[in-house]
């Protein structure tokens, strides 16, 4: 087509008006220098439906709007989760003071009630130590007792022990010695020797090692003196357990057993001695 023709397809018909604006053709680009009348939109390097498409002549502020309302509602978010927090924390501090001074909110009168609880207390158990250390020396003095009585006990009963010849004894003592080889000594004069020696304090007394108790008894024979079974022959030897110094002044006393002996012919003597040892027991003599 001429360009006369297209200019007169383009033209208006007679007596129609004519437009304002001419649409150019589709394909036909902007003339350079040529700016985009006010409120139309002229597409650079695309289409309309392209995302990548550059809109020239709209307005900076049209997006604006949007990232404002966007930052508001971060902003909004992260004061709520910092106010969530702070709020956390000052409940779990509020509850930790309450836990370590559980009466600081208490008033006067609880505080007093509580104290007197505490000294109430502090009495009951200071009665409660007072009775325990009164039963503990009861106790004490209930053993001590026991343990004194039960000495005392053993030493009645060794005592008795050495007094019935059913036990040894030794200590301190004197040893009375009688030769006699005309056999001019009776069974008087040895039961004498006994009885001086009990009543200087003698405990345990021996003849020839026969043990002499108070139930002992001293008898002449054919044979010789008998006592407890068994029959002494001379020398005689007497052995005391008691105090040396009043068996020997009982023994040595003019009239006592050494005059005695000497006056029918034998011979004796007495002697101290720091330990003496009785071990014969009765039932059990020693025979020659």
């Amino acid at each position: 087509m001429s360009a006369d023709a297209e200019h007169a397809a383009a033209a208006p018909a007679p007596g129609e008006p004519e437009p304002a604006f001419s649409a150019p053709a589709a394909d036909a680009p902007a003339a350079p220098g040529e700016t985009a009348a006010p409120g139309e939109t002229a597409a650079v390097g695309g289409t309309a439906d392209d995302p990548e498409t550059a809109t020239v002549g709209q307005p900076e502020t049209a997006a604006a709007p949007g990232r404002r309302a966007s930052r508001r509602a971060v902003l909004t978010a992260v004061t709520g989760v910092l106010a969530l927090a702070l709020g956390l924390g000052l409940t779990v501090q509020i509850r930790a003071s309450n836990a370590d001074e559980p009466y600081s909110g208490a008033s006067e009168e609880d505080l007093v009630a509580v104290l007197n609880d505490v000294e109430g207390n502090e009495e009951r158990l200071r009665e409660q130590i007072a009775d325990s250390r009164e039963a503990l020396e009861q106790l004490s003095d209930d053993r001590s007792e026991s343990d004194s009585a039960l000495d005392q006990a053993e030493q009645r009963a060794e005592a008795i022990g050495i007094l019935t010849g059913q036990l040894a004894a030794e200590g301190p003592g004197i040893r009375l010695s009688i030769s006699d080889p005309d056999q001019q000594i009776d069974a008087s004069l040895l039961l004498e020797a006994v009885q001086e020696l009990r009543g200087a304090g003698a405990e345990a007394i021996e003849v020839n090692d026969v043990r002499v108790v108070v139930s002992s008894a001293f008898v002449d024979t054919t044979a010789g003196i008998q006592v407890e079974g068994a029959i002494l022959t001379e020398p005689y030897t007497v052995l005391g357990i008691g105090p040396p110094e009043d068996m020997d002044e009982a023994l040595s006393v003019p009239g006592g057993v050494l005059r005695d002996a000497e006056r029918a012919g034998a011979t004796a003597g007495v002697t101290t001695q720091d330990t003496v040892l009785v071990d014969a027991l009765v039932g059990n003599p020693a025979l020659d």
